[in-house]
């Protein structure tokens, strides 16, 4: 994409956005004061603001993006279907050939066990369906008291009244004095920032141990289900320990209680497996879709369903009083239909497996030799830096978390690289189109980026 010249009224749109826009997780009185950034077109991996300000996406505009900015031919399928059937809902006996089509390849992508979706519009709405389906799906099989979901501290499920629920981000809780009952939490398996004195091995095991400790407590007989990110994404990438999941894994199998593995941000190719279930082998009972099954250029979610639940959704019969407008909207389902024919078509999954995703880790680790970095982590094409005031004691932190952090992030938008900061640490999720060339230019920004904050 070539830059070009400020042909938008940067000022006059800041100014209607300040007057008439309530953003997201943002301080409007600070956002308004600063004016906020006019995203005016994007190609690839690149973004172009209202002043012609090239940058480079790295975090996929959400963790979404997978097939990068721009592809027609995803532009041609909603246009087509729009042309065809704009909208038609999936109640009243319905439904419509592009939900059938999409529903049939995400029986095909998903683990062999699952064979049934549930459509939403955001990742938000299908954790909120998880709330609904667990709890009906025990009622259906006689067991109406296992009612309990158990999540994990800092873990993001959305920002629905269940999906915050569900999620552990404690300054969410506080607005809205949540989680609404029946929701407990335990820690998130965050070694580098947790983990005390204990190798990240031990420290995998004694937090998977706490679903089984939480359980016993509670009674196995009021829990219904488990629900965890295979990698926490808002939270961090919290990448777990290589003993985390397999720990976690035998408690499940032990146990009789649902597993939600949420996908919303590990799903479609991010891993370099279609699911992050894939990566680490686990076997969920439901599991929450969205962001990358459209590449974000529609809103669209779901849950994928296993066939045991389906069983006892689908076989006891019964209605279950749950659903939305837009659930399998035909122009989202033709999007996601092109963006999956996309990442299959070129690849995509395989390339972040064995080529881009290993040629951009090697030179993300080799960033652990920064002064101001405690440690570099990534998987498929989602990592982290731990920023911190000391190399030799990860255990000191900055002062005033978070201002390191949006320092930082402030100094790599400069820099034409988009970063995202969560606390005081660094963190990327780039289209899986990126190519080595376009890897080369975001690791010389993020050490730019880090050497300017360094000296701050």
């Amino acid at each position: 994409m070539t830059a070009q010249s400020n042909i938008y009224p940067t000022a006059a749109l800041q100014a209607t956005d300040a007057a008439h826009h309530l953003h997201p997780f943002s301080d409007m009185k600070s956002l308004n004061e600063e004016g906020s950034r006019i995203i005016t077109g994007a190609e690839g991996v690149w973004l172009q603001d209202s002043d012609g300000k090239r940058m480079m996406d790295g975090m996929a505009g959400l963790w979404c993006v997978q097939v990068g900015h721009g592809r027609k031919e995803i532009a041609e399928a909603v246009s087509r279907q729009m042309e065809e059937l704009a909208y038609y809902n999936t109640f009243f006996k319905t439904t419509h050939p592009p939900a059938v089509a999409l529903s049939e390849k995400l029986a095909q992508l998903a683990p062999d066990h699952m064979n049934r979706v549930f459509y939403c519009s955001s990742g938000s709405e299908a954790n909120d369906t998880v709330f609904r389906m667990v709890r009906h799906y025990w009622d259906q099989i006689g067991q109406p008291a296992k009612k309990t979901i158990i999540g994990r501290w800092n873990g993001y499920h959305g920002s629905t009244l269940a999906g915050t629920s569900l999620g552990g981000m404690k300054a969410m809780h506080e607005q809205g004095d949540l989680p609404v009952p029946g929701v407990r939490h335990i820690n998130q398996p965050y070694w580098f920032g947790e983990g005390g004195d204990l190798s990240p091995e031990e420290f995998g095991i004694k937090v998977a141990r706490e679903l089984e400790t939480a359980i016993d407590q509670l009674g196995e007989d009021t829990v219904g289900a488990f629900i965890a990110e295979p990698i926490q994404g808002a939270g961090g990438v919290i990448i777990p320990p290589e003993s985390y999941w397999p720990e976690i894994r035998r408690i499940l199998s032990e146990r009789n209680i649902l597993f939600a593995a949420d996908e919303v941000i590990c799903g479609f190719g991010r891993l370099g497996t279609w699911f992050g279930s894939d990566y680490y082998g686990l076997k969920p009972d439901l599991m929450p879709i969205a962001k990358g099954l459209t590449s974000g250029y529609l809103p669209m979610g779901g849950v994928m369903v296993s066939d045991r639940v389906a069983e006892g959704l689908v076989d006891k019969g019964g209605e279950f009083y749950h659903g939305y407008t837009y659930s399998g909207h035909p122009v989202c389902a033709a999007a996601a239909l092109a963006s999956l024919d996309i990442i299959e078509r070129e690849g995509l999954v395989d390339r972040v497996a064995n080529d881009i995703g290993p040629y951009l880790r090697e030179r993300w680790l080799k960033l652990n030799d920064h002064p101001l970095v405690g440690e570099a982590r990534m998987t498929g094409l989602v990592g982290a830096l731990e920023l911190v005031p000391d190399k030799t004691n990860r255990h000191k932190t900055f002062p005033d978390t978070g201002t390191v952090g949006t320092i930082c992030r402030d100094i790599s938008f400069e820099n034409g690289l988009v970063m995202r900061a969560v606390r005081d640490s660094m963190i990327i999720s780039p289209p899986l189109v990126l190519s080595r060339e376009e890897a080369d230019f975001l690791i010389e920004a993020v050490v730019k980026t880090l050497d300017e904050t360094h000296h701050a």
